[in-house]
């Protein structure tokens, strides 16, 4: 027998396409009502809850490949911008090491989060999608085999009702009904095994996909937010760096005007009479000397280290011994009216600088 293709002969084909124009036969006959159809509203409703669970699933698998294009850009944006940072960072600024730690713990953390909801929620989506094109195909083949069943039956019953009775196609007829009947029937009680218990899983499956995305997520936050913290003490600590070298800058020059002055004063005063009145302040700042404040309001001291301020009091700021011990929106400072009369730099406390400004 000639070969019309691999694994196709000519009788299979011939036999394929008799198949085809019977149930397209039978189709016609059903639409116009010339031959009656079975049907199964049960397993039409198992179908379209089948179609509606996969239409769904390929909805939330979608979703879930954009979530995650979009974490992958998001990872980029964020590796950009640390890069930025990085280069910018001068070597000589503080937490220059921290810096780039933090910049490795972040890339790493966004590499994870991608990784995890990769191999926890997306692959087990594909999992679950992956056994809808099989049973698709079944249903599909358990239509085809309804409708050589309805075929069968339809001619096994003309032959019993023909007025001619030819017993041996009858028989032949009979033995091709059950044959059609028991293909149809074995697909058919499988897949009313199997759809209602595809459709109860999918409960579970959506359960497992949320909360395993909800876990990485919230891990991700929480690891992010300890490293923007950190992010946000380096950059705290940079701009204390900033003012105190910028403090002792202008320390710097006020001192050598001091000289200046003092060196004018002393020849002033070798060439004015002796009789000649002098305030006694040479104008000397304490150490550490930033800027000058003005109390707008009065402050009572609650504490030993605190400075009590009166409305009107002037007072010389000063750079903490160590900077970690300021606190946010607190100053370290020495009335001025005490430090010109008893030059005593341990009369210096801190105070709130909201109750003061700059003068």
């Amino acid at each position: 027998m000639a070969e019309i293709g691999k694994g196709v002969t000519a009788g299979k084909l011939a036999i394929n396409v008799q198949k085809r124009l019977t149930r397209a036969q039978e189709k016609v006959l059903q639409k116009l009502g010339k031959a009656d159809e079975t049907r199964d509203v049960v397993f039409e409703e198992m179908v379209a809850n089948f179609n509606k669970q996969m239409a769904e699933g390929t909805k939330l698998q979608k979703d879930l490949k954009a979530y995650l294009a979009a974490v992958k850009t998001m990872h980029d944006a964020s590796r950009r911008l640390q890069d930025c940072l990085a280069d910018m960072y001068e070597p000589d600024w503080f937490g220059k090491e921290e810096m780039d730690a933090l910049a490795e713990d972040t890339d790493t953390q966004w590499l994870d989060y991608h990784q995890s909801i990769t191999d926890k929620s997306q692959q087990n989506m594909d999992i679950y999608l992956s056994q809808f094109p099989d049973i698709k195909a079944r249903i599909a083949k358990r239509d085809r085999k309804l409708v050589d069943f309805d075929s069968a039956r339809h001619h096994f019953t003309s032959l019993q009702k023909g007025k001619k009775k030819d017993e041996a196609k009858i028989a032949k007829a009979e033995e091709d009904l059950g044959r059609a009947q028991k293909i149809f029937e074995e697909l058919n009680v499988e897949l009313q095994d199997e759809l209602p218990a595809l459709w109860d899983r999918r409960v579970g499956v959506y359960v497992n996909t949320f909360q395993s995305l909800a876990g990485h997520q919230e891990k991700f936050h929480k690891e992010m937010s300890k490293l923007s913290q950190n992010l946000n003490d380096i950059m705290t600590k940079l701009e204390e760096q900033r003012q105190i070298k910028k403090g002792a800058t202008a320390a710097s020059k006020t001192g050598d005007c001091a000289k200046s002055e003092g060196a004018n004063h002393s020849e002033s005063a070798s060439s004015a009479p002796k009789s000649t009145v002098t305030n006694g302040s040479d104008g000397e700042l304490p150490p550490g000397f930033l800027y000058k404040v003005k109390a707008v309001h009065d402050y009572a001291a609650t504490d030993g280290d605190e400075l009590e301020l009166k409305m009107g009091d002037v007072v010389l700021v000063l750079a903490f011994d160590n900077p970690d011990e300021q606190d946010d929106g607190w100053l370290m400072g020495l009335k001025e009216s005490q430090w010109f009369q008893k030059k005593d730099i341990s009369a210096k406390g801190v105070f709130p600088e909201n109750f003061t400004q700059r003068v």
